[in-house]
């Protein structure tokens, strides 16, 4: 009796972390290896998990310095670097496997590389967000060029759907082979097209109204929600229950969707930030039910795991820095089979990061309490 009770009493003592922080991450200090070829990796600005837990990387040779760059200038100045390509994968220990992209024939490569997404049939897709960028490119995985949907050139308006206005993100849809556009950082909307065509098949703005380019002006936590997107619309992703969750990020929101574009409801992220937004990233928990959503949050550096019901805040990890764990702008993440996270950093970040998951510690401590001495 006295056992059962002393366990219940530790229990209930749990009980409070449990359910404020069910989640638990420790940071990979050797994650990844160091790049062959003296290569060195620049802005960071997107990554994904394929069907066989790699981890790809887009990342931005051209905003790497001159000291940076050192070893590829002409004359050479120091011994090293090179700027790696821009499309980087690495396996689980943190070896690059492969690598590619660039510019190419058939294709416009974007001017300033932003987002990256495996699709089910493992296809990779790519969007930039460049003054003139407008169009998202499908590559095959060893990056010989399949599709472009949109074009380069002067940036036009939100009702245009021959091409996309700085897109930031995408993802396909696995039920009905639709891609799903976060569009993005001259544009606010959500955008869909045929995914093997490229074919236009709908849109929507804010609470699923029709897109517009109406002036906002500054974010203000006290006033009244924005009727409309503001930019950037950086991410979107689909539930295995069908519903899309949009990140509109510099309204600290997160904005929940039918796939036919009808509003569902809205989740404020730390609505206080006035920086440059709360809500950068989504990635849904890779459980049954996808109970979980975490947050990339580049203004406050952290990273959230939040209720995929009502966007409570159940816990974070990570804070401004430069130390292993830390993030500077941590733009992106992404979420392998066993739950392990990666992130990625622009600005002056640069890098990617792995977080190993350790969730499991809360659960096997409960299950020894039960259990008891042996």
């Amino acid at each position: 009796m006295l056992k059962r009770v002393a366990v219940a009493v530790l229990l209930g003592l749990m009980a409070p972390a449990m359910a404020e922080e069910p989640l638990r991450f420790e940071v990979d200090p050797g994650w990844p290896k160091r790049l062959p070829h003296d290569w060195i990796m620049g802005q960071a600005a997107g990554v994904a998990v394929d069907a066989q837990d790699n981890v790809w990387v887009i990342q931005r040779p051209r905003t790497l310095t001159d000291d940076e760059k050192a070893a590829s200038l002409d004359p050479q100045r120091t011994r090293c670097c090179k700027p790696a390509p821009p499309v980087l994968v690495f396996d689980q220990a943190g070896t690059l496997i492969k690598s590619w992209g660039g510019p190419g024939e058939g294709y416009q490569w974007p001017q300033n590389e932003h987002g990256i997404h495996i699709d089910p049939k493992g296809f990779v897709w790519l969007a930039g967000n460049g003054d003139t960028d407008g169009q998202i490119l499908k590559f095959t995985q060893d990056g010989q060029f399949v599709l472009q949907i949109g074009k380069q050139g002067p940036q036009t308006d939100s009702q245009d759907t021959t091409r996309l206005g700085k897109p930031a993100a995408m993802t396909v849809d696995p039920e009905t082979n639709e891609l799903y556009v976060a569009d993005g950082y001259y544009n606010h909307r959500i955008i869909v097209f045929d995914a093997e065509t490229g074919a236009f098949k709908r849109m929507w703005g804010a609470y699923g109204k029709p897109p517009t380019d109406d002036k906002l002006g500054a974010y203000d936590p006290a006033a009244e929600p924005a009727a409309q997107f503001r930019n950037p619309v950086h991410c979107v992703q689909i539930a295995r229950d069908g519903l899309v969750y949009v990140c509109d990020r510099t309204n600290n929101r997160i904005q929940v969707f039918h796939k036919d574009g009808s509003f569902v409801k809205e989740m404020f992220v730390e609505r206080n930030t006035r920086a440059n937004g709360s809500v950068w990233e989504l990635a849904l928990w890779p459980d049954e039910r996808q109970s979980y959503l975490l947050n990339a949050d580049g203004a406050n550096n952290e990273v959230r795991t939040l209720s995929r019901e009502n966007g409570e805040i159940l816990g974070r990890f990570g804070r401004n820095g430069r130390m292993a764990g830390d993030f500077h702008w941590v733009h992106n993440l992404a979420i392998d089979s066993k739950g392990n996270v990666f992130t990625t950093e622009v600005d002056t970040g640069k890098r990617a990061q792995k977080f190993l998951f350790r969730g499991d510690m809360v659960l096997r401590k409960r299950a020894a309490l039960q259990e008891g001495p042996r």
